[in-house]
């Protein structure tokens, strides 16, 4: 079985030559040096959330849908055990697939972990209009969108439709958060 890295990074590079693009093309499209896509593709490195949420913009697909595109087959139930988990090294925020975009269904529910004093920047949405519900479960998070921002405690759920960027920051404490993007 191949390991996760190294199929992520096989998916990516055949989701660049399935489009008949450069590294020099991507690039261009995602904001991504030409090298980091390189090193990606090669398995050398694996991408932060931001590179990938990058690359999943330049590609109109949802880092989830990437993802779970990388797995063998779609399953009607999901297991726990099952779970897809990926973890940014640099920052450790950690998305787990509770339940993935694939089989023609467009839903997905992830449930996500920021360590305290990190954050996430998107520049852009994979997909313009993307509809999001994000509901926290412990910690405080503060996220901006379309450069509104919100302070979120526990129990609170913001909902929305991504046109621009959005950014997710956490204080002292580290945030727990489902997400379901449809």
């Amino acid at each position: 079985m191949t390991d996760p890295q190294t199929a992520l990074a096989t998916h990516l590079a055949a989701l660049r030559a399935g489009r008949g693009w450069t590294l020099d093309q991507l690039a261009e499209r995602s904001g991504v040096s030409r090298a980091t896509l390189s090193r990606i593709e090669k398995s050398e490195v694996s991408p932060t959330t931001e590179v990938l949420g990058r690359l999943c913009t330049a590609y109109d697909l949802t880092m989830s849908r990437v993802l779970a595109m990388v797995e063998d087959q779609f399953r009607p139930v999901q297991s726990a055990r099952d779970r897809v988990t990926w973890e940014d090294r640099s920052t450790g925020f950690r998305r787990q697939v509770v339940s993935g975009a694939t089989g023609g269904l467009a839903g997905e529910v992830l449930s996500c972990h920021l360590p305290a004093h990190r954050h996430l920047s998107y520049d852009a949405p994979p997909r313009a209009g993307l509809e999001h519900h994000l509901l926290v479960q412990t910690g405080a998070l503060q996220v901006t969108v379309d450069g509104v921002t919100h302070d979120l405690r526990p129990g609170d759920c913001l909902r929305y439709r991504l046109h621009g960027g959005s950014d997710f920051r956490t204080g002292a404490e580290a945030a727990d958060y489902l997400m379901i993007l449809i």
